[in-house]
């Protein structure tokens, strides 16, 4: 099936734009469905409101030429009456754009650094920040409500390929670098940095939170899948199974699977607490040998990303698709064309799909049908238990199978 197009912004482009520098390496949707973020080439990111977006499409098709004017809001209290009124902002870094993440506040959720007492900054639950990782190595982190600059990170040595928030509103950050380095920042403790995890002996391509933050999952260069313990900052195991450098990683919505994307072709998914493969989704048949895999060829796989229901998964690769699969068929259920891709994402709600390329982005209607009784209690009974737990429980092993994502 043909996936259905929902829309498209596309980036402003001058008579002696050329295609390289314009490339959109990220695209981001605020963890609330607010706004979206993208890198429109070069350094500039572009920042709108969702629902505007969506409004838009409706009103003048699917086309929506991005327009380069920025307006201003002021500083957003909780009782300012305008939270529901986001504006849009175009944000020039300084430098070329590599990597995205929204990140917001919980104010319960204290600081881990307990001995500091005064802080620059106090976010407050109303905030939204935006991080950006650029080519220099340095992390800004900015008001998305305002478009300020609040913070300025250096301490990485290369490129910032990638960037995840702890989703439990903590807003610890993590940065993946080309440096081979994964560096955890506070920004509670007004960006203080916490740790760096070593262990990649090459380029660290991507990394992403699980659903409670006790897990982080980092991927890179010679075919490295690590697993973190956030708690401890130590490494918990390498998954081994990839046979070309892995590209972009993310869990499922109630952690118990983890999807990640290789150039050998292939996407896995995988029981991330036992370390095993328990599904393939592969984009050349039939499959490349593993002498081959490690190879140039049309079928790399780019990015990959979970769907809010926990049992879709969309992927973009280099033979110019989109495909859309479901976790317990073989097949993709359905694909939609685009050149070039380089980045996707599920919307919050799982609703519609935004891919980028060449500094423009791309939106399709996602699969959609209501998910079972049997997977939401699944999903439900995950969220709070590993599978060492599961197979524990006194119940009919197909039952445990099921729970496990094994049929």
């Amino acid at each position: 099936a043909r996936s259905r197009t929902v829309g498209e912004l596309l980036a402003p482009t001058s008579p002696f734009d050329k295609k390289c520098g314009r490339e959109n390496w990220t695209v981001a949707f605020a963890p609330d469905g607010s706004y979206f973020a993208w890198s429109q080439g070069h350094r500039i990111v572009k920042l709108v409101p969702w629902s505007q977006c969506l409004s838009n499409f409706l009103l003048h098709g699917t086309k929506n030429v991005a327009n380069s004017i920025s307006t201003r809001l002021p500083r957003q209290n909780s009782d300012s009456g305008q939270k529901n009124k986001p504006c849009e902002h175009i944000i020039d870094c300084g430098d070329i754009v590599w990597s995205l993440a929204f990140g917001s506040s919980v104010p319960e959720k204290q600081s881990r650094c307990v001995n500091i007492e005064w802080h620059r900054f106090k976010f407050g639950q109303d905030q939204l920040l935006l991080a950006t990782g650029l080519n220099n190595g340095r992390i800004k982190i900015w008001d998305a409500y305002t478009g300020k600059l609040l913070l300025n990170l250096m301490d990485h040595t290369e490129v910032v390929r990638d960037l995840t928030f702890a989703p439990d509103g903590s807003l610890i950050l993590v940065s993946a670098s080309r440096d081979k380095t994964l560096r955890v920042w506070d920004l509670k403790d007004d960006g203080n940095m916490m740790k760096v995890l070593r262990g990649h002996q090459n380029w660290v391509y991507g990394c992403a939170f699980s659903p409670d933050s006790s897990i982080l999952c980092s991927v890179g260069a010679s075919k490295a899948v690590f697993l973190w313990d956030m708690d401890k900052y130590s490494m918990i195991r390498k998954l081994e199974g990839h046979h070309n450098d892995v590209v972009a990683c993310e869990f499922s919505p109630d952690g118990a699977l983890l999807a990640t994307a290789s150039y050998d072709t292939r996407v896995y998914v995988w029981d991330p607490h036992l370390g095993v493969i328990l599904m393939e989704f592969g984009h050349l048949f039939p499959p490349p040998t593993p002498i081959f895999a490690g190879g140039a060829n049309d079928r790399w796989v780019r990015s990959v990303s979970f769907s809010h229901d926990g049992l879709h998964i969309a992927s973009l690769a280099d033979d110019k698709m989109v495909r859309f699969w479901r976790i317990d068929e073989e097949y993709p259920v359905q694909v939609a064309p685009l050149n070039n891709g380089l980045c996707c994402t599920f919307s919050t709600d799982g609703s519609v799909l935004a891919a980028g390329q060449d500094g423009s982005v791309y939106f399709w209607a996602t699969p959609r049908q209501v998910s079972s009784l049997q997977h939401l209690c699944r999903m439900a009974i995950r969220r709070v238990m590993p599978t060492s737990q599961v197979k524990n429980l006194p119940i009919p092993s197909k039952v445990v199978e099921f729970l496990c994502y094994q049929i």
